[in-house]
């Protein structure tokens, strides 16, 4: 659930965006998910071409990030280029993941990436803007990405958490972003 001040605040950054590439990014838990849909609604109720893609499309818990040269690769480069994309999210079958059916999708002027490194180093100066949550405490955070994917999923949630805190430290992420929480 959104706050009515974060509601507000997404109503105006509807307002300005027009193209470029969005990133929405902060730990796990944080509310990226419930963020960039709202952000997405509201654009789309403006009548703003919008695609989102989701970086859990595409990570694992074995690779939490080094994924992005296939997220380039079959979005990004289209994108710039104007042009539609396909890729393959991860489908995930007695707890592997794998390549699932493929995706395509037509270009819109404005593409809101969402998810834990979306607002990487890596693809900052072509960024137009760069949101960041905190979502609050890491424990607050572990509980709500536990009850959305279950107690199972604990012990791998635990190790995400701490592999993001040295992720966010060394990229810097929230430095360069707008901290919307």
């Amino acid at each position: 659930m959104i706050s009515p001040d974060l509601d507000a605040r997404l109503e105006e950054l509807a307002a300005e965006m027009e193209s470029g590439i969005v990133a929405i990014d902060g730990p796990s838990g944080a509310g990226k998910s419930t963020v960039a849909d709202a952000l997405v609604a509201k654009l789309r109720c403006r009548g703003t071409g919008v695609v989102l893609i989701r970086t859990d499309d595409f990570a694992t818990w074995d690779n939490p990030v080094a994924w992005w040269p296939e997220l380039e690769t079959d979005v990004l480069h289209a994108f710039i280029r104007r042009r539609d994309y396909t890729y393959r999210p991860r489908v995930w079958r007695d707890g592997v993941p794998g390549p699932g059916p493929q995706v395509w999708l037509r270009w819109e002027p404005l593409l809101v990436i969402e998810g834990v490194s979306s607002a990487r180093q890596r693809i900052a100066k072509r960024l137009t803007y760069s949101l960041w949550l905190d979502g609050g405490p890491a424990a607050e955070r572990l509980a709500r990405t536990v009850a959305r994917d279950g107690e199972e999923s604990r012990p791998m949630l635990e190790r995400w958490q701490q592999f993001e805190r040295g992720w966010f430290a060394v990229d810097r992420t929230r430095e360069r972003c707008r901290v919307l929480d």
